[in-house]
């Protein structure tokens, strides 16, 4: 991975240049919010090998087993003001069953992939808590789902999965891996989900990566998965 010295002075435009030049380079450009040294990559075999309806079937039934242990135990009171009310018990998915990976969005009812990342590039820098002081990194990746394992990034994440999941997210909804800060990744989706049920189907692949954003109890199930409707950014981190 090439990395720039200094934060770059109009991240946009320096992304989007490199961006048009990706298929005469073979170089994926990244946002990367601090100075960030080459980790080990994670070999792509490990990707190639990795069978994501089953590794997510798997980890499904441990969810389920955690949320019906969780639900089923009684609630303890929270020490909280008078004034203040307490938050909604999290119900978790609202699946009984393991039901699949969620279906995908054709490509031509979205946006182009490469036009969606430009514009989550540009509001990851314009919204109201843009990167701070990014720097320019260019990755040597077949794909942009490939991007984490290949460049060695540095996370709790389980790679193998992620970039696997990615793939399939890149098929399903023309997702780009497109900036990290720190243990956070973000991915601009072409074609996300349009209504409630189709969201709260995808919000349970956000919550088997494991991300701590969408499994330390902050947001409930509910609101999260409303969130990603019509969303043309995602975001994950591991502490």
């Amino acid at each position: 991975m090439w990395l720039s010295a200094a934060p770059v002075s109009d991240p946009v435009a320096s992304w989007t240049h490199c961006q048009s030049a990706r298929e005469e380079t073979g170089l994926w450009p990244l946002l990367v919010s601090a100075p960030y040294g080459p980790g080990r990559p994670t070999a792509l075999a490990a990707v190639d090998a990795l069978d994501l309806h089953d590794v997510l079937e798997r980890d499904w039934h441990s969810y389920r087993a955690s949320q019906l242990r969780r639900l089923a135990a009684p609630r303890e009171p929270e020490d909280l003001p008078e004034d203040v009310e307490p938050w909604d018990e999290d119900p978790g998915a609202p699946f009984d069953r393991w039901p699949g990976l969620a279906a995908g969005i054709t490509a031509l009812a979205g946006a182009d992939p490469d036009a969606a990342a430009r514009a989550a590039v540009s509001r990851l820098m314009t919204g109201p808590y843009p990167l701070p002081k990014p720097h320019l990194a260019l990755v040597p990746a077949t794909r942009s789902a490939d991007v984490p394992a290949v460049m060695g990034w540095h996370a709790e994440a389980p790679l193998p999965l992620l970039c696997a999941l990615l793939r399939s997210w890149e098929d399903r909804f023309g997702a780009r891996v497109v900036a990290f800060d720190g243990a956070m990744i973000h991915v601009s989706v072409a074609r996300p989900p349009r209504d409630a049920d189709h969201a709260a189907h995808v919000a349970l692949e956000h919550v088997l990566t494991g991300a701590d954003n969408v499994n330390d109890g902050t947001v409930p199930y509910p609101d999260h998965a409303a969130s990603l409707v019509g969303s043309p950014l995602w975001s994950f981190w591991w502490d």
